[in-house]
């Protein structure tokens, strides 16, 4: 207790360096921040998402790109770590890049950041409407009631994140051990069916599926390429506990430790379960063809009477990881708008003085997100899911490539996480993972749609970063620093 009140003081002490008072209050333990990162990663949303899509693209033998994926994404990782245990403040990349090279390139990371993070509630409350909610009631899929849904799961979201962060610290916890469990229980429950009852095969790991006559297969941007999306869109989000480092305990060790632990868990946890999700495979072609294909493989092996009880669990976990994306991207803006760098400053900085949460940040998430189901066209989930990757992947990228340039600003901290003498290979293997990883996101899921889409949320940013060129260059050209600050996150 004594090592993390002090902890507690020296990342106030770092947000006062900073000149920042801390608004935000300090709730979230160790446990609770782990499952913020973990949820916000949602390997079961994920899957749920994306496996219908592996098997229509790559067949079942495309499930072996996710660990590779894993290994690539826990070396990004690692390089957030490195941030977050030296600046523990809401903002994550944006308040790193601004602090260690420029206001102006910080605004680009923090816009980039918002976009990333505000299509995330939206996309998973879609998930959660269109993969789970409509097939638990016997609803016929319809993108027209996926979306109403979507926007009522957003409101009752708002309310919760609003009310007090330690609501949404608990809500939080309860998905991510209802998510663990689904993940231990449902897996077990395939793997005994098929090794007790031999309903299964382990064929199906090796097997391209209904992908067999895909003549571009193996081509840039072709079906096996694009079974690599799953891991691409799952293993993301883990930079969600930095950006609530301010509400924190002890963040310089929190912090590192639930972004790592995070990928590392989701990745193993993850892999298993989608082997004997493959394995357990009856019907190939019915799995392949269904809108829902884990919810299809599940009726197929239990039928109603267990399909509907994992249902119920797995909305909690969609829930949970929705309300906890909401909240970080609330911090987002919250992070640039105190620095005066975001659209309407003056008021999406304010946090309320009883409930300790920036509201009107938080409304703002919730209006883009029924903005979006408004105007979208087509089918909303696949969109989302496309320009959440581009803008993840394209993040971590700028990100990597800061570390790199600015690594020699970095001491070694005596009480935070620290990679040593292996930091600069693993960036640099982190930087070739991510070149590779946004290559294959752009040519493998890229439409007109998705470039509509990602293009209609940047000119907005553009517009406004022109406008604080000409008009309040100050907010660009400012910001407090102390270097004692980068080189030990004790004093």
């Amino acid at each position: 207790m004594t090592k993390s009140l002090a902890g507690d003081e020296a990342a106030d002490d770092a947000c006062r360096d900073c000149g920042y008072e801390p608004v935000l209050k300090r709730s979230l333990n160790g446990f609770q921040m782990f499952a913020i990162s973990f949820a916000s990663v949602s390997v079961v949303i994920g899957i749920f998402a994306t496996y219908d899509d592996v098997l229509r693209n790559a067949g079942p033998v495309g499930i072996w790109l996710f660990p590779v994926v894993a290994v690539g994404q826990l070396l990004v990782a690692l390089v957030y770590a490195q941030f977050a245990a030296r600046i523990p403040l809401s903002g994550s990349s944006y308040t790193w890049a601004s602090r260690l090279a420029s206001p102006k390139i910080g605004w680009a990371f923090g816009w980039i950041a918002v976009l990333c993070a505000v299509t995330a509630p939206v996309a998973i409350n879609n998930a959660l409407a269109s993969q789970c909610l409509m097939p638990l009631f016997n609803m016929e899929p319809n993108e027209t009631t996926a979306r109403l849904i979507t926007v009522a799961l957003l409101v009752v979201q708002t309310m919760l994140a609003i009310a007090a962060t330690r609501i949404v610290g608990w809500v939080n916890s309860l998905s991510v051990g209802v998510e663990i469990g689904i993940l231990l229980v449902l897996g077990l429950a395939f793997a005994v069916v098929v090794i007790v009852m031999g309903e299964g095969t382990t064929d199906n790991l090796f097997s391209r599926g209904v992908a067999e006559s895909n003549a571009d297969y193996f081509a840039i941007g072709g079906g096996l390429m694009a079974a690599s999306l799953m891991g691409l869109t799952t293993l993301v989000g883990f930079e969600t506990a930095a950006n609530m480092s301010e509400e924190a305990e002890n963040p310089f060790r929190s912090v590192p430790r639930a972004i790592i632990g995070s990928v590392a868990a989701a990745g193993l946890l993850g892999f298993l379960f989608i082997v004997v999700l493959t394995v357990a495979i009856k019907d190939l072609p019915s799995a392949s063809a269904s809108e829902s294909s884990v919810a299809e493989i599940m009726h197929q092996q239990f039928g109603n009477g267990l399909e509907r009880p994992l249902l119920a669990a797995i909305a909690v976990a969609f829930f949970g990881a929705a309300l906890v994306t909401m909240a970080s991207t609330a911090r987002y803006i919250f992070a640039m708008s105190r620095d005066g760098r975001f659209p309407g400053h003056q008021v999406m900085r304010r946090v309320n003085s009883r409930t300790k949460t920036p509201i009107p940040a938080t409304l703002l998430v919730l209006a883009v997100g029924v903005i979006l189901m408004l105007v979208m066209p087509g089918a909303a989930l696949l969109q989302l899911i496309a320009t959440g990757a581009i803008f993840n992947i394209g993040l971590y990228l700028m990100t990597i490539v800061l570390y790199l340039g600015v690594r020699r600003k970095f001491g070694k901290g005596k009480s935070g996480f620290d990679l040593g003498r292996f930091e600069l290979p693993v960036a640099i293997a982190a930087l070739v993972w991510v070149t590779v990883a946004l290559a294959v996101v752009l040519t493998a899921s890229t439409t007109w749609a998705t470039i509509t889409i990602v293009v209609g949320l940047l000119i907005p940013g553009l517009a406004y970063f022109l406008y604080m060129l000409r008009f309040d260059r100050h907010a660009l050209d400012n910001t407090s620093d102390d270097s004692d600050l980068f080189t030990d996150p004790t004093k």
